[in-house]
């Protein structure tokens, strides 16, 4: 009898057991899936008083709305490398960079120097466009006129910088051909065009640049075209830029009487490479879903056809929203 009750309450105990196990098995599982709204993400964007941060802000109850994802936490960052930096981290899992950036660390050059980092696109955004605006009575039409000339190329290091290098490169000048160079920002850039202390000066960003707006309405300027042979030059040796047309007559992008043609840098959105496919799917489709709707408030992205999205990006897609836009018969 005893024996038989010793046995039992072993059995009990084994069972007991198992059962406790295929509980925490199934837990294991269902974590590591991205199951139903245990997902958080921190939303990497940029400082507060520029684009990327209201973006941020507007896609969060977007992606809120997902069964599979718990909170979106939009955090203001010194923006495109601190974005991969922190998703190669683990603390970013989404963020928004430049896609100059972003073909740096791919292929490991620039600030990402000897070493290489896996990026993931999940959309892309509008433009940076490089706007090069010269005093009226410069005598500067084009870019190789920018020689002798006082120009404002943006702060040390920052992606105005950046593109001014590469715009003066592509018709063969260099700082030493220009009679000053000042490493202003915008707003700096334009007082001083203002005072007559600069000719030109370069900015990078989306359109309208709301300094560009105030310089117009004080002085007579205009906007100095990338084209022709120095556009292919830039897009053949620096794959990330893409040709962009200022429209003539569009009280949303300064009402020109001429169209500018010009270059811009794309935006992208970013994912983390350890996200589930199912939780990108998911974010991708409601990204999708929502620049359809008269909902978008933000408007450098009403700029956007949501069918051109996945289309050139210089980073490759998360399976994810490869596996959507397939669906969708949108990629290229």
């Amino acid at each position: 009898m005893i024996k038989r009750l010793s046995f039992i309450f072993t059995l009990a105990i084994v069972m007991l057991l198992a059962a406790c196990g295929g509980n925490d098995e199934a837990g294991g599982s269902e974590g590591g899936s991205g199951g139903s709204g245990d997902q958080s993400i921190v939303f990497g964007t940029g400082g507060t008083s520029g684009t990327y941060y209201p973006i941020g802000g507007a896609l969060k109850p977007i992606f809120e709305e997902s069964d599979q994802i718990g909170n979106v936490t939009v955090e203001s960052t010194g923006a495109s490398v601190a974005n991969i930096q922190n998703i190669q981290d683990g603390l970013n899992q989404m963020a928004i960079i430049m896609s100059d950036v972003g073909y740096d660390a791919i292929e490991g050059t620039g600030q990402f120097d000897g070493g290489s980092v896996d990026v993931q696109a999940m959309a892309g955004m509008y433009q940076n466009v490089v706007q090069v605006v010269a005093l009226k009575d410069s005598g500067i039409e084009s870019i190789e006129d920018l020689e002798g000339k006082k120009v404002g190329v943006g702060k040390v290091g920052s992606g105005v910088e950046q593109s001014a290098k590469k715009v003066l490169e592509s018709v063969e000048l260099t700082y030493d051909d220009l009679s000053k160079v000042t490493h202003t920002g915008y707003a700096d850039s334009v007082q001083e065009m203002k005072n007559g202390n600069l000719d030109a000066a370069f900015f990078t960003s989306g359109v309208p640049n709301s300094n560009i707006t105030d310089l117009m309405q004080q002085t007579d300027i205009n906007f100095v075209e990338i084209k022709g042979d120095t556009a292919e030059k830039l897009m053949e040796k620096y794959p990330f830029y893409k040709e962009y047309t200022i429209e003539a007559g569009n009280e949303a992008q300064y009402e020109l009487e001429n169209k500018v043609e010009t270059v811009g840098i794309q935006n992208m959105i970013i994912v983390s490479p350890d996200l589930s496919e199912d939780v990108v799917y998911d974010m991708t489709k409601r990204y999708y879903e929502y620049l359809g709707t008269d909902e978008v408030a933000v408007g450098a992205l009403k700029q956007l056809d949501r069918d051109e999205i996945a289309k050139d990006l210089i980073a490759p897609l998360h399976p994810g929203a490869e596996k959507f836009y397939e669906e969708q018969g949108i990629l290229e």
